[in-house]
């Protein structure tokens, strides 16, 4: 319900529809739910062992237990170190990802050669197949060229995105012909197009594809769990799993803290960013 004021009469009441007030219903519903775990996951970071296997939930523990939790957290694993790790992993991915997908994108948008839609079609098959499918031949193939084990094994299979071509490609494909044109008279070759033109007409494509990488490689835990067995190079996604005891079982509150303070770096960074992630979805789903 909301008053509005009109100039031909007093002030009213416009009431919203029963279709609008469904759809707030449904998305606050869905937030709701999608939030669940992680306020059980710091609620249960705050609580002595004794209160985590209650029947009844509350979120405030009847004994703090947060400091202990958290020095655990960050002492009985090396988790800085970890957390060190994924920030390394994700800083390399990112720009040669940017690097190899910026000028494919644009050889898609605004290049006109044969066999440009059959390329792109491989772009598209290459989105719909996982990952995981593809874990086998990566290894063998690490395994061959001796970077198993290391930072490389970690950042080089991920050098070439297929959801970074798609977004940025239909990015492009929004920018005017144009101003390719004008750029091309005065003297700019291909690839300076593309780095002075087209990727900063691109920022908020490059900051929302820059979100879902680094969530997504700070995240991993699949390849990671087959590319490295040091405890050094562990990023932070395998390095928690060092709280789990098979004979003694999950250490449940330092667990959850360390996952707790995994989980802010990639929320920090999402409020800050929140703005251009959102445009650069929008307008790269415009085509």
């Amino acid at each position: 319900m909301s008053v509005t004021s009109s100039a031909s009469g007093p002030v009213g009441l416009r009431f919203a529809t029963p279709a609008a007030i469904a759809r707030h219903a449904v998305l606050l519903a869905t937030g709701a739910l999608t939030l669940v775990p992680f306020v059980w996951m710091v609620s249960l970071s705050l609580k002595p062992p004794g209160e985590i296997f209650r029947a009844s939930f509350s979120f405030f523990p009847q004994q703090w237990y947060a400091v202990e939790n958290y020095t655990r957290a960050l002492t009985e694993a090396p988790l800085p170190q970890y957390m060190l790790n994924g920030l390394v992993v994700c800083a390399a991915i990112l720009p040669l990802q940017i690097l190899v997908c910026a000028p494919a994108a644009y050889a898609l948008a605004k290049l006109k050669f044969k066999g440009r839609d059959a390329l792109f079609g491989l772009v598209l098959v290459g989105l719909l197949i996982p990952h995981q499918v593809l874990a086998l031949p990566l290894f063998i193939l690490g395994y061959q060229i001796g970077i198993l084990n290391t930072y490389a094994a970690l950042i080089f299979p991920f050098i070439v995105s297929p959801f970074g071509i798609f977004l940025f490609r239909q990015f492009f494909k929004a920018i005017p012909d144009d101003i390719v044109h004008a750029a091309r008279l005065d003297g700019l070759s291909e690839l300076a197009i593309v780095w002075k033109i087209m990727v900063p007409m691109a920022l908020p494509a490059v900051i929302a594809f820059s979100i879902f990488s680094i969530v997504g490689h700070w995240n991993d835990l699949f390849w990671p769990l087959i590319a490295v067995r040091d405890e050094n190079l562990m990023p932070p996604s395998l390095g928690i799993m060092a709280f789990k005891n098979e004979e003694a079982g999950n250490d449940y509150g330092p667990l959850m803290a360390a996952s707790t303070l995994v989980v802010l770096p990639l929320l920090v960074a999402f409020l800050a960013a929140q703005r251009w992630f959102l445009e650069g979805l929008a307008k790269g789903a415009v085509k």
